[in-house]
C-alpha cells in the first residue's frame, strides 16, 4: 500500500481532508470515520489517520473528486461545533495508530510476561555446568544524541564522524570532560584581532541585521491579533508548510520516546541551541543556502558539535555566544543578540514554526555528505518529537528564554576590556593624525614663505648674471695670455724626470695643481678667470725664485727623499706648509734638469 499525499484544514464546523491519489479509480474507494479514527482506501493508496478531535457522521459529510488534479476532498462534521483541532500540520503524528502513541503499555506488558515466564519455569537443574567467576570491568559508554538515548555509534563510525564533531572518542568521554575540552578549544580559537575588526568595521554586519526572515512577518501578524483573540491555536495559522516539507513528514517513521524528567530537560535545551545556530545561519546568508550552511549550524551548536548536554538556558546562550565569536566569518555580538530574538519569536509562534525550522535543518544536513549522520542522531527525532509536544510547553520555554539575560561579560573572553583598549588606541591615533595635520599645515606655510624668498632671490640673481656677463667680456683678452702660458707649462711637463742620484724615473706627465687649503684648482677649473690669472702670476714668480736658490737647498731636498721608505722615490705632487701656501714643482729649462721639491715661504725670502 502507498501512503498518499494529504493535508487537513478546518473551520468551526467541519474538518476537511484533501487526499491526492493520481491514477486511482475514482469509482472504487472506501471511506471510514468514527470518533478520532479516519480511514481511506483507493487502490493502491491507503490512509489511516488518528485525529486530534472527534468527528461524527450525521448526514452533513461531503466528498468530491477532481479528475484533473486526482484529488479527493472530504468534509467531516465536528462532534462539537466550534472546537479547534490542534496539530493538523503534524502529519507524522497523525499517521500513527491510536494504540501505539505511547510506549508505556508495551513496557508494562513486557514486564508482566517476564514474571509469568518465571512462574511457569521448570524445576531448576542443579547439575548444570559452572564457570569460574572472573571479575571484569566493562568499558563504560557515555550516552549522547537525542535525549541521550544513543551510545556506541562512534566506535563503528569514527572515520565518518571525525569531520562532523570536534570531540574525539565521545563514547569514553563523560559529559563534564566534554565541557572542559570544549571551553579550552573555544578559548584557544578566539582571535581578538578578528573580533575587533568586525567590531569597528561593521558595515557588512549592519546590512545583514536588516534582513527579515519569514518568521518576522508571521510574528507581527500574531502579535497584531493577540488583542482580538488570546487562544493559542491562532499562532499555527501563520505557518504554512510547502509540499516538499509535507513529503518529508510523511517519510518519517512515527516513534514514541520514553524520556525521564532530566532527559526532557536536556532535549528542550538542545532544541534552543540548535535553533540559535539555525537563526544565525539564516541571518548571515539572508535566507539563502550555500556550501557553508551545514558547517555553520553544526559548528555553532555545541549540542551537535560537542554532544553537549546543557543544564540551564543561560549555559546554552553563553555557549552559543562564545562559538559565534570564535568560529564563523562574522564574529559580532550583535549577531548573537539577533539570533536570540529570532529564537524567541519562533518558539512563540508554536511547534509548527519550530517544526518548519527543523525540517529545513534536516534538508541541509541531508545534502551535506558528512553531516547527514546528525539527522540520525538528533534532527529526525526532534522532527518527530516536536509534533507531539504541547503548545503550553513551548510557550513556557519561550517565556523563560525571553527572561534570560546575556551580556559580553558572560562570554569569559574579556570583550569589554578589548574594546576599551582598542578605543583608547583609536583616540591616540586620531590625536596623532590631528597633530600631523597641524604640522603639515605649518610646513606648507613655511614652504610658501621660502618660495616667496626664492622668487626674490631669483630676481637678484638675474641682475648679478648680467654683471657677470660684462666681466666675462672684459676678460677675453686675458684668456689669450693664459693659453700661451699653458703651452709653455705643457712642454716642461713632458721633460724626463731625474732623481737626486741621476736615475731617470720615467716620462709620466704631472698635472700642475694649486691648492688654497680647501680644494684643488687646476688650469681647467671653472673658477672665475680673473682669480685664475692672479694665481698663475704668483706661481710664475715663485718658480723664478726656486730657480735662483743655492745648491745646498737642492741637496737637502735630495737627502730628504733618500730617507723615504719607497726604493724609487717619487716627488710629492702637492703639499701644504704651515702658512697654508701651495708648494710648486719646478722643472729647470736646462738640458737634463734636476727635479727637486722644495717648499717656498715668502716670509723667509
Amino acid at each position: 500500500m502507498i501512503t498518499p499525499a494529504f493535508e487537513l484544514s478546518q473551520d468551526p464546523d467541519f474538518l476537511t481532508v484533501k487526499i491526492r491519489v493520481p491514477y486511482a479509480r475514482a469509482s472504487e474507494f472506501d471511506i471510514y470515520f468514527e470518533g478520532e479514527d479516519f480511514k481511506f482506501y483507493a487502490k493502491p493508496y491507503f490512509l489511516r489517520l488518528t485525529l486530534p478531535g472527534r468527528i461524527v457522521e450525521d448526514g452533513r459529510e461531503k466528498a468530491s473528486y477532481n479528475t484533473d488534479e486526482g484529488t479527493f476532498t472530504i468534509q467531516l462534521p465536528k462532534e462539537v461545533p466550534g472546537q479547534y483541532f490542534e496539530g493538523l500540520d503534524m502529519l507524522t503524528s497523525l499517521l500513527a495508530p491510536k494504540k501505539s502513541r505511547s510506549a508505556k503499555p508495551l513496557v508494562e506488558e513486557m514486564a508482566a510476561s517476564a514474571d509469568l515466564s518465571e512462574e511457569n519455569e521448570e524445576e531448576f537443574d542443579w547439575e548444570m555446568e559452572q564457570i569460574p567467576y572472573e571479575e571484569s570491568t566493562p568499558s563504560l559508554q557515555h550516552p549522547y544524541g537525542f535525549g541521550n538515548l544513543r551510545s556506541g555509534v562512534f566506535q563503528r563510525l569514527q572515520d565518518e564522524l571525525s569531520d562532523v564533531i570536534d570531540i574525539k572518542d565521545p563514547d569514553q568521554t563523560p559529559a563534564e570532560e566534554r565541557r572542559r575540552k570544549r571551553l579550552a578549544a573555544e578559548a584557544a580559537k578566539f582571535e581578538p584581532d578578528h573580533y575587533l575588526a568586525d567590531f569597528f568595521e561593521d558595515e557588512a554586519i549592519k546590512h545583514l541585521l536588516k534582513y527579515k526572515p519569514w518568521w518576522t512577518d508571521a510574528h507581527k501578524k500574531m502579535t497584531a491579533l493577540q488583542g482580538e483573540s488570546h487562544q493559542e491555536h491562532d499562532s499555527p495559522a501563520f505557518v504554512v508548510f510547502s509540499e516538499e516539507e509535507r513529503e518529508q513528514m510523511r517519510k518519517f517513521t512515527n516513534k514514541s520516546y520514553l524520556l525521564d524528567k532530566r532527559s526532557r530537560h536536556h532535549v528542550y535545551l538542545g532544541l534552543i541551541d540548535i535553533l540559535l545556530a539555525y537563526c544565525y545561519e539564516i541571518c548571515v546568508n539572508e535566507g539563502d543556502k550555500n556550501v557553508e550552511s551545514s558547517w555553520n549550524i553544526r559548528k555553532l551548536s555545541a549540542t551537535l558539535c560537542w554532544l553537549e548536554s546543557f543544564s540551564s538556558i543561560h549555559d546554552v546562550l553563553v555557549s552559543f555566544g562564545r562559538r559565534v565569536l570564535c568560529y564563523p566569518l562574522y564574529r559580532h555580538f550583535g549577531l548573537v543578540t539577533r539570533a536570540f530574538n529570532d529564537t524567541v519569536m519562533i518558539l512563540q509562534l508554536g511547534k509548527a514554526a519550530v517544526l518548519k525550522c527543523l525540517l529545513d535543518i534536516h534538508k541541509i544536513f541531508m545534502e551535506s555528505d558528512p553531516a547527514y549522520i546528525l539527522n540520525d542522531l538528533f534532527i529526525t527525532d526532534y522532527c518527530i518529537w516536536i509534533q507531539k509536544v504541547k503548545s503550553k510547553k513551548l510557550a513556557a520555554l519561550s517565556e523563560s528564554l525571553q527572561k534570560t539575560t546575556l551580556s559580553k561579560s558572560h562570554m569569559g573572553l574579556e570583550l569589554e576590556e578589548l574594546e576599551a583598549a582598542a578605543v583608547l588606541v583609536q583616540e591616540e591615533e586620531k590625536a596623532l593624525k590631528a597633530a600631523g595635520t597641524v604640522s603639515k599645515q605649518q610646513l606648507l606655510c613655511s614652504e610658501s614663505e621660502t618660495s616667496d624668498s626664492e622668487e626674490s632671490s631669483s630676481t637678484s640673481s638675474s641682475e648679478t648674471e648680467g654683471s657677470d656677463s660684462d666681466e666675462q667680456e672684459s676678460s677675453t683678452s686675458e684668456d689669450e695670455e693664459i693659453n700661451s702660458l699653458q703651452g709653455k707649462l705643457q712642454e716642461e711637463r713632458t721633460a724626463p724626470l731625474i732623481d737626486c742620484n741621476g736615475l731617470r724615473q720615467g716620462t709620466d706627465t704631472l698635472a700642475m695643481e694649486v691648492a688654497d687649503g680647501k680644494s684643488k684648482v687646476s688650469l681647467q677649473s671653472p673658477a672665475p678667470l680673473g682669480k685664475l690669472v692672479e694665481e698663475l702670476e704668483m706661481q710664475i714668480h715663485s718658480a723664478m725664485r726656486l730657480s735662483e736658490q743655492p745648491e745646498g737647498l737642492a741637496t737637502a731636498g735630495c737627502i730628504s727623499q733618500e730617507q723615504e721608505e719607497s726604493p724609487v722615490p717619487k716627488p710629492d705632487r702637492f703639499s701644504e706648509d704651515a702658512a697654508g701656501k701651495g708648494n710648486f714643482l719646478e722643472v729647470s729649462p736646462k738640458p737634463n734638469p734636476l727635479l727637486f721639491l722644495c717648499s717656498t715661504n715668502e716670509d723667509q725670502d
